[in-house]
C-alpha cells in the first residue's frame, strides 16, 4: 500500500538507481579496488569480460550514482517541505536526519564496507539544504556550476597523475615522484603484484584481517571523498531539487517532453562515452588512458545521460503493473535495501563469510546481481505491505525524530 502524500515516480526512480548502483559496486564488493575502474587491473579485460565492462562504462558508471543524488536532493526537499507544513522546524528535521545518516554510515565504512556513500551523502546534504528555497532555474545554475568545479578538480587531479608520471619516468626520478605515481597505479592502474596478494588476502581473511586494512587504507575516505567529489555530488543534489519543484521527477511533464530528454541525454552520453571506452581500450588500459578517459572526460557527460536515465525511467514506468510496484517498493526502502546489499554481498565475498572474494570473473559476478535484484523485488513489497516503512527506514526515522514512529502499516492492522 502506497501513502497517499507519497510522489510514486520518486519512488520508481529510486528504485532503479538502489539496484542499478549494484551494477558497479559488485565489483567493489568482490575483487581488488582498482578493478573498478580498470578492467586490466584484475577480473579480466578480454572477451565477454571486457564487454561487460564495456557495456557498464557506457551505459551505468556513475549515473546510478549520479541518479541516486538528484533523488536524494529531491527527498532532501520533500522532507523539509513537509516538516514544514506540520508546523515543524525543517532544519531541525534535516540536519537530525544527516547527523544519523552519518553515523550509520561511517559504521557501514569502517565496519562493513570501503565503498559506503551514506557518510558522504550526508556531508553534502548538509550543504544541500542551505540552497533549498532557491527557485528551479537557480537551482539548475548553480547545480551545474557545482558539477564543473568538480571537473575542474579532476582536471587537477589528471594533471597531477601526468606530472608525476613524467617525474617518475624521467631521468634521476625521485623516490616521492615514483611513491606518487605508485598511488595512482595502485588506484587506477595495474597494482604491483604483491600489493595485489596483500589486498586479496586482507579480504579472504579473518574480520580481524579485513578491519585492519580498511583502516590502514580507508580511514580518511569520508574527507577524501568530500575533497574531490563533494562539488560534483552537490550539483548533482540541487539538479535533482531542481528535477523536483520543475515538475521533471514528479512525472507531470508530457511523454513528449520525456521522451526529448531521454533522446538528448543517451544521444550526448551513448557516443561519448563509447568514444572514451574506445580510447581506453585502443590504449590497452594504461593508466593515464584510463584516467583520462574514465576519471576525467566521463564527468563532463554524466549530467545529461543522468537526466537521461531519469526522463526513460519515467517515461516506460506503467502507473500499477505490477513490476512497476515492485521496483517502486525497492525505491521506498532504499536505506534498507542498500545496505542489506551490503550484507549480502560482503559475506558471499568477504573471508569472513563464503569466500569468494577474487574467485569470480567480470562477467560472472552479473549473476550475482540477477540474485541480489530477485530478492529486493521479492521482499520490499511484502514488507510494505504489512508496514509502514523499510526496518533501516523506520529507525533512521525514529532516531532523527528522537521518537518511536508507527510501524505497522495501517492497512494491515485492519485485517
Amino acid at each position: 500500500m502506497t501513502s497517499p502524500d507519497r510522489i510514486q515516480t520518486l519512488d520508481i526512480v529510486r528504485g532503479v538507481a538502489v539496484m542499478g548502483i549494484l551494477l558497479m559496486n559488485i565489483v567493489a564488493f568482490a575483487m581488488p579496488s582498482a578493478a573498478y575502474y580498470n578492467p586490466a587491473a584484475y577480473g579480466g579485460a578480454e572477451g565477454v569480460d571486457l564487454g561487460v565492462w564495456t557495456t557498464m562504462f557506457v551505459a551505468v558508471d556513475g549515473k546510478m550514482r549520479g541518479l541516486f543524488s538528484f533523488l536524494f536532493g529531491a527527498s532532501l526537499l520533500l522532507v523539509a517541505d513537509r516538516a514544514e507544513a506540520k508546523g515543524e522546524d525543517p532544519g531541525a528535521v534535516h540536519y537530525g536526519r544527516m547527523g544519523w545518516l552519518l553515523l550509520f554510515g561511517l559504521a557501514h565504512l569502517y565496519l562493513l564496507w570501503w565503498g559506503d556513500i551514506l557518510a558522504h551523502y550526508a556531508l553534502v546534504g548538509m550543504i544541500a539544504f542551505l540552497f533549498r528555497d532557491l527557485p528551479p532555474h537557480k537551482l539548475l545554475i548553480l547545480g551545474l556550476v557545482c558539477a564543473g568545479t568538480g571537473f575542474v578538480l579532476l582536471a587537477i587531479t589528471g594533471a597531477d597523475a601526468l606530472t608525476l608520471y613524467a617525474n617518475a619516468h624521467g631521468a634521476g626520478a625521485s623516490a616521492d615522484a615514483v611513491a606518487g605515481w605508485m598511488g595512482y597505479e595502485k588506484s587506477f592502474g595495474t597494482p604491483p603484484a604483491d600489493y595485489l596478494a596483500n589486498e586479496l588476502a586482507a579480504h579472504r581473511g579473518s574480520y580481524g584481517d579485513l578491519l585492519a586494512w580498511r583502516w590502514a587504507h580507508d580511514k580518511d575516505s569520508p574527507l577524501r571523498t568530500l575533497l574531490y567529489v563533494g562539488p560534483e555530488t552537490l550539483g548533482y543534489m540541487l539538479l535533482g531539487m531542481a528535477g523536483l519543484r520543475s515538475g521533471m521527477l514528479t512525472g507531470i511533464w508530457t511523454r513528449a517532453r520525456y521522451a526529448k530528454w531521454a533522446a538528448i541525454g543517451f544521444g550526448i552520453g551513448i557516443p561519448g562515452y563509447a568514444a572514451l571506452a574506445a580510447l581506453a581500450i585502443a590504449r590497452d588500459f594504461d593508466t593515464r588512458h584510463v584516467i583520462l578517459s574514465v576519471l576525467l572526460l566521463a564527468a563532463i557527460l554524466r549530467p545529461p545521460m543522468i537526466a537521461g536515465w531519469a526522463a526513460l525511467i519515467i517515461l516506460l514506468a506503467r502507473p500499477g503493473g505490477p513490476l512497476t510496484a515492485r521496483v517502486g517498493a525497492a525505491g521506498r526502502m532504499a536505506f534498507s535495501n542498500y545496505l542489506g546489499t551490503s550484507l549480502i554481498c560482503t559475506t558471499l565475498f568477504y573471508g569472513y563469510g563464503f569466500g569468494l572474494y577474487g574467485t569470480l570473473g567480470r562477467a560472472e559476478l552479473y549473476l550475482v546481481v540477477i540474485g541480489v535484484w530477485a530478492l529486493i523485488l521479492l521482499w520490499s513489497k511484502p514488507w510494505l505491505d504489512r508496514f509502514a516503512y523499510g526496518p533501516l527506514e523506520w529507525l533512521w526515522r525514529s532516531l532523527a525524530r528522537w521518537k518511536i514512529q508507527p510501524f505497522r502499516n495501517k492497512r494491515a492492522i485492519a485485517t
